[in-house]
């Protein structure tokens, strides 16, 4: 947990607080942007909890943390059975994101023929024992190299099939599923790995169902513009190419954005469909300001 003699001045007067160790990952203002609100590069507490629901989001954005840097004074809260939090028909938020993935989100997927986990949390004891009494695991789809993390844990806790794009291999050599080209790959019915250079040359999503889109770094929902967005100052590879490979999410249908960095979110797969092509407009504006981080 935090540390009281690092706490951040910002914070509202009260017992939770967020310490100086915040790396701005943006993780608990995801939970709840409410709660907690950024101050100058750092999340802080912008208001305390006022109900137990409140109370609920404020512990579970202290499991998402990477760097442990949310604290409540007074009696400790109640961690147990938080997470992996369920956001829609089996679909789960893992937090304990890490530190490493510079606070990415991860996601499990739960289906008959074996779990789906996307991306990596940090390999934490409570967070095994739950995904252990969901069924475990049976693959790990990681987006790209930056949010590889504990993913070869995972995958020998559970024998788990690990699964990357060849250009983002060398992030993750323990990787035996091998995704090539730019062809998309089907892991299992309804699941299909679609490649998505640009952010990393290795990035790809994940589309499943067609109602759940897992996009890593390469697409997200902006809370500031209400509309899906892309992080030009954070492409790594080519935005150009980032560009090309969102115009192939068009004809996919879904209804849920969930991203590693940048905001999660549900809509109609008219409006994504149409939000999609609006970002795409801006993407092609040499113009346009970017969509910071």
């Amino acid at each position: 947990m935090a540390t009281l003699s690092k706490r951040h001045p910002d914070n509202a007067p009260g017992p939770w607080f967020v310490d100086t160790t915040c790396i701005d990952c943006d993780g608990c203002r995801q939970v709840n942007p409410e709660l907690f609100v950024d101050r100058s590069g750092q999340s802080v507490v912008g208001r305390q909890p006022r109900t137990s629901a409140e109370e609920r989001d404020a512990a579970i954005g202290l499991l998402v943390c990477p760097t442990g840097s949310i604290g409540r004074t007074g009696p400790k809260p109640s961690l147990e059975g938080l997470l992996p939090q369920e956001l829609e028909d089996g679909v789960f938020l893992c937090g304990y994101n890490a530190e490493s993935s510079f606070g990415a989100s991860s996601f499990l997927v739960r289906r008959p023929g074996g779990n789906v986990m996307v991306d990596s949390p940090r390999f934490a004891a409570p967070l095994v024992r739950a995904i252990e009494a969901l069924g475990g695991l049976a693959h790990v789809v990681l987006s790209h190299r930056d949010d590889v993390a504990d993913a070869r844990r995972w995958a020998e806790r559970f024998g788990a099939r690990v699964w990357i794009h060849e250009a983002d291999r060398d992030a993750a050599p323990f990787a035996a599923e091998i995704v090539r080209g730019r062809a998309p790959t089907e892991l299992a019915p309804g699941f299909t790995i679609v490649p998505c250079p640009g952010h990393t040359r290795g990035s790809v999503v994940l589309h499943v169902e067609d109602r759940f889109l897992f996009t890593g770094d390469s697409l997200h929902y902006s809370r500031e513009q209400g509309e899906l967005g892309a992080f030009r100052d954070a492409c790594w590879y080519s935005w150009e190419e980032q560009t090309r490979s969102l115009e192939t999410l068009l004809p996919l249908r879904f209804e849920w954005v969930l991203a590693g960095h940048g905001d999660r979110c549900r809509r109609d797969p008219a409006w994504m469909r149409a939000s999609l092509e609006r970002l795409l407009a801006r993407m092609r504006d040499p113009a346009a300001p970017p969509d910071g981080w």
